[in-house]
């Protein structure tokens, strides 16, 4: 700037300045004069055009060779408001023999905190995101409060940047922007320990549209800088949330395609200065090997990174509950498991002179149990567990052994049997809906049921694994109607949901055979006799599929709903019942071919 102000008086000096012509003594109008000017003005433009070629090439030297910027990203997805250790923690190969695996003690909010401190230290160019589905789907100690403990844990951990998930929207838009601002619940108002003043971090939704308006519910990006360079965080989730939650949760939204709404961005970043593009996307993969290999993945994230824009540097995904650090169509890829087992920490060095992303690394680390527990998060957790403990804690009954969700190679699970029983024997009563069949939806089962050394389990263990609260609905439906419903279980080829059936409920499927024809309708039973197309029957589902979650549009034809209580009470009131419960032999749904 001050070459340029020079050059300007020099060019064109200011009418009043006469120290020109006071120093040579002669009158500044004449001719002699004024040709003396232009020559002093012409050589001293030559001289300072030479210092301004000399000093541009001096910057470029110095941009050319100067060390790159590291930056390190640290990454989470699919916390789902497991504050404390998940049952099971992760599983990895056995470092004595790589053919078999363990299980490690891993996750909780308190040790996340310390690990993140640690991978920030000595690192000044630092930043912490997420790739979706922090909150949904939670054990009691965050889902009794909403997930207000969850965001507050995430907030003090320095958490900078989210995309959002679909289980963000499992309590609707509204709720969602509750998370981001604050303010107590609609229905429930405050239950905390103390006031909920909403997420410290931004969540972004690049592809979440509101059809009456066009605009994205959040921004699509973040732009950070570090140490001069830009660097841009896009937040989306996938296109396919609508199929995946209620429908209530997203009414009024569109989800638009996870690339194309990425690759239309990267214009008006580039316009912006910017060439280093960081994509944290709610879609995933399945990877073989372990939580830090990728000799090979599949899924839907292999397409959308080979469709992105070649801008695209980094993605850093989530979904499918699996760990990777891959590269995609040259770029790297990452997910760090689920329930807050793992922290992804990303290397990556920007070039001063191009200001793009020159190299990229990562690796997943254990968030293991045994690591010190940040003060301030276990502050955090005890004001709730005071709250919550009288409720979480009341013994429920025993169990034999543990009750695994772990489908077989027929899509049924011991723990899937157990639940649909529980709702079944909830609303059998004539009073209570007259309830004949029962079915619950596998992605509505989220953990295991371990219980203690002496089998006793909690309302808190049972609500970790039905933690949606989903009250149950029981409805009129014919024999044809049913059968329509378990055809929608392969809606989705590459994940098929196999629904939970209660007992003297049994039928067969063909995965040979065309969508729509796989359930073979003479093997359709219940209680022994053949399923009647033409006849009625009283069926029991959660208000998720009632309303056709999962894409099970055909529950939706019901008639004469009655309510009864929620999924989670059912399966308290079963428990407390039948105790001790033992896993049953999965024998209710057959599998030909």
């Amino acid at each position: 700037m001050q070459f340029r102000n020079s050059t300007d008086e020099l060019i064109a000096p200011h009418p009043d300045r006469t120290d020109i012509g006071a120093r040579c003594h002669r009158d500044p109008t004449s001719p002699r004069k004024r040709g003396e000017v232009r020559r002093i003005a012409i050589v001293a433009r030559v001289i300072l055009a030479a210092m301004l070629v000399e000093f541009g090439a001096a910057t470029s030297a110095i941009a050319e060779n100067a060390a790159p910027v590291e930056l390190r990203i640290l990454a989470i997805n699919d916390f789902h408001g497991n504050l404390r250790p998940p049952p099971g923690g992760i599983r990895i190969a056995d470092p004595t023999d790589t053919t078999k695996t363990i299980s490690v003690s891993a996750g909780g909010a308190e040790h996340m905190d310390t690990l993140v401190k640690q991978l920030r230290a000595g690192h000044p160019n630092t930043i912490f995101v997420a790739a979706g589905d922090l909150i949904g789907a939670s054990p009691l100690l965050s889902a009794m409060f909403h997930d207000e403990p969850t965001i507050e844990s995430l907030s003090m951990m320095g958490l900078a940047i989210s995309s959002v998930g679909n289980h963000e929207f499992d309590e609707g838009k509204d709720e969602l922007l509750r998370m981001q601002n604050g303010g107590c619940h609609p229905v429930d108002g405050c239950q905390g320990p103390h006031p909920f003043t909403g997420a410290k971090f931004h969540y972004l939704a690049a592809s979440t549209v509101e059809t009456a308006t066009g605009k994205t519910i959040f921004p699509p990006y973040e732009i950070r800088t570090f140490d001069g360079i830009p660097v841009a965080f896009i937040g989306l989730t996938l296109k396919g949330t609508p199929k995946i939650v209620s429908p209530v949760g997203v009414a009024g939204l569109e989800f638009r395609d996870e690339a194309d709404t990425v690759n239309a961005l990267v214009p008006e970043l580039k316009a912006r200065g910017i060439e280093a593009i960081v994509v944290l996307i709610h879609e995933g993969g399945f990877p073989t090997g372990g939580y830090n290999e990728c000799p090979g993945i599949s899924g839907p994230i292999v397409d959308i990174v080979k469709k992105f824009d070649k801008a695209v540097d980094v993605v850093i995904s989530g979904h499918t509950h699996r760990a990777y650090t891959c590269e995609i169509d040259g770029r790297l890829v990452t997910s760090g498991d689920r329930f807050g087992t793992l922290v992804t920490s990303i290397d990556l060095k920007l070039d001063p002179r191009t200001r793009d992303v020159v190299s990229a690394k990562a690796n997943n680390i254990i968030v293991r149990a045994d690591t010190t527990a940040d003060p301030e998060q276990t502050k955090l957790l005890d004001d709730y567990e005071r709250v919550a403990g009288p409720i979480a804690d009341r013994p429920a009954g025993t169990i034999t052994a543990s009750l695994s969700r772990t489908p077989g190679d027929t899509g049924e699970s011991p723990l899937g049997d157990i639940i649909a029983d529980a709702q079944l024997a909830a609303t059998a009563a004539p009073e209570k809906g007259a309830a004949a069949v029962a079915f619950t939806n596998p992605g509505g089962i989220r953990t295991d049921v371990l219980g203690t050394s002496d089998g006793t389990v909690t309302y808190a263990d049972l609500f970790a694994s039905q933690p949606f609260r989903n009250q149950l609905v029981t409805l009129t439906l014919t024999g044809a109607q049913i059968k329509n419903a378990l055809e929608q279980q392969w809606l989705d080829p590459s994940r098929p949901r196999i629904l939970q059936v209660s007992k003297g409920f049994s039928y067969a499927w063909d995965g040979t055979k065309p969508f729509g024809g796989r359930v073979i309708a003479e093997r359709l039973s219940l209680n022994g006799q053949p399923l009647d197309p033409a006849a009625t029957y009283r069926v029991t589902v959660n208000n998720f599929l009632a309303v056709g979650g999962d894409g099970f549009t055909a529950f939706k034809q019901g008639t004469a709903a009655q309510y009864g209580v929620y999924d989670v009470d059912a399966l308290f009131a079963y428990v407390k019942a039948n105790s001790p419960v033992a896993p049953g032999q999965p024998n209710r749904i057959s599998r030909i071919n």
